[in-house]
């Protein structure tokens, strides 16, 4: 192949089967691990070689799938399942007229990194021209693992695990199912693959074999276990969980965060971290959180959604729901829940507070046991609180409200209406004091009790 020019590239990824061992509603490739779906785990790394086709081929609970990927790959229906084999020649009629490279993934092996893909395409793109490529690995227990017999980087042959003699299941080099071959030989090759073994299923490793028996030579490439770990059950689901969280926290502290309990720390696939930031133990991030540099977030805190400025502190027991945004030195203390609100720079929620669709000014002090009222059981309303604004303790802001810059609600107070700049707002009874009465409660009950 000429320099600098590359093949059309097509992936087919395989995720038709029933997924019976996760006794789950959901579909397998769906359950989530870091907080996305299995599946477009995978479909990112894909992306990434800017493929000219994606097939993914479904079966059952199809429309999940379909919902699920929103238009972004064509879908082919196996029905019946009848193999490994079967289920990528489901994909031949999406792929007519596609003359390139084809990889052939699964649904349920999400985290093959884009670099291992372009690895398989570059090896059956050599100047030997193998007929097809296999991504194998060397795992600590071969188990029930199909096995490569290599000479060289060439397959002599590829088996079933169930079909293999001892000493071919002696070999600890295994298949990943993961392939690549040209589109001008896969699919005649796969019409040339049968159903005689133990489980009567057309095989795809069996192109392989064919291939090797028309002449033609195929390669291996090899890559790390966990590359190419399968899911599934929740068992390994949970498993594949431990191991991708163990490689985000040694990742997170290699680029200058600190985590002073790592095990104890969560994250989601897509959070951002700058430099200089303290996570605490106990601290949980879902989907969308973006911290900025020198941030502290105190133990037994849980974000999502969020996006932290420049030297915050969030935190202990705080809870940052989507939508929420501190501006730089803004501070969310101790059981404190934000939802759709904006803190400005230095804005402070100290303690026991709810702020939901609220905007928040520079420096105003939020006290503790304020609460924004912004749902009257039909409609969300906004709250507004000025910059340097003090909000006194125990507070209800009743949305729709706004408070001006530098006003003051004094504490207990119950605000329905717009306090303008610079103003006091007090909304309280008017305090009734009865001399002697609670003394003669305590000796009435008291005497009623004793029977008197």
């Amino acid at each position: 192949m000429a320099a600098g020019m590359s093949n059309p590239i097509a992936v087919i990824v395989l995720a038709a089967g029933k997924g019976t061992r996760m006794k789950s509603d959901l579909h397998k490739v769906l359950h989530p691990i870091a907080g996305r779906p299995m599946l477009l785990h995978l479909m990112a790394s894909v992306d990434a070689l800017n493929p000219a086709k994606k097939v993914v081929i479904v079966g059952d609970k199809a429309d999940q799938l379909e919902a699920a990927l929103a238009g972004t790959a064509d879908l082919a229906v196996q029905d019946p399942q009848l193999g490994t084999g079967h289920a990528v020649q489901q994909a031949e009629a999406a792929l007519a007229g596609f003359d390139g490279d084809v990889l052939i993934l699964y649904g349920d092996v999400p985290f093959v990194p884009a670099a291992t893909m372009q690895a398989m395409i570059d090896r059956l793109n050599a100047d030997d021209a193998p007929a097809v490529v296999v991504l194998a690995f060397e795992p600590n227990d071969a188990q029930q693992y199909g096995r490569v017999i290599t000479e060289g980087d060439r397959v002599t042959k590829m088996v079933e695990h169930k079909d293999a003699t001892d000493a071919e299941r002696a070999v600890r080099l295994c298949n990943s199912g993961l392939m690549a071959a040209k589109s001008t030989d896969l699919f005649p090759l796969l019409a040339r693959v049968t159903d005689d073994n133990a489980a009567k299923e057309y095989y795809l490793v069996d192109i392989v074999n064919i291939a090797n028996a028309d002449g033609r030579h195929c390669a291996v490439v090899v890559t790390d276990p966990y590359d190419v770990a399968g899911i599934n059950s929740r068992g390994e689901l949970a498993a594949m969980e431990t191991e991708w969280q163990a490689r985000r926290r040694v990742a997170a502290m290699t680029d200058g965060a600190s985590l002073i309990a790592p095990d104890t720390v969560w994250f989601a696939w897509d959070t951002q971290l700058g430099r200089d930031v303290l996570i605490e133990p106990n601290v949980f991030f879902g989907p969308g959180v973006t911290v900025a540099d020198n941030v502290k977030i105190r133990a037994n805190c849980h974000l999502e959604g969020t996006t932290i400025g420049t030297g915050c502190e969030v935190g202990p027991f705080a809870r940052l729901r989507p939508g929420t945004v501190l501006g730089e030195k803004a501070k969310i203390g101790n059981f404190v829940e934000t939802k759709k609100a904006v803190l400005g720079k230095g804005a402070k929620a100290n303690h026991l507070t709810y702020l939901g669709d609220v905007t928040v000014g520079a420096g105003a002090n939020i006290g503790a046991g304020t609460i924004t009222c912004n749902y009257d059981g039909y409609f969300k309303y906004q709250t507004v609180i000025g910059e340097n604004a003090f909000i006194g303790s125990n507070s209800a802001l009743i949305a729709p409200v706004t408070i001006g810059r530098d006003a003051i609600v004094a504490a207990g107070s119950a605000v329905s209406r717009d306090v303008a700049a610079g103003d006091l707002r007090m909304v309280r009874a008017e305090q009734m004091v009865k001399p002697g009465w609670a003394d003669r409660f305590h000796d009435a009950m008291l005497k009623k009790k004793a029977g008197k």
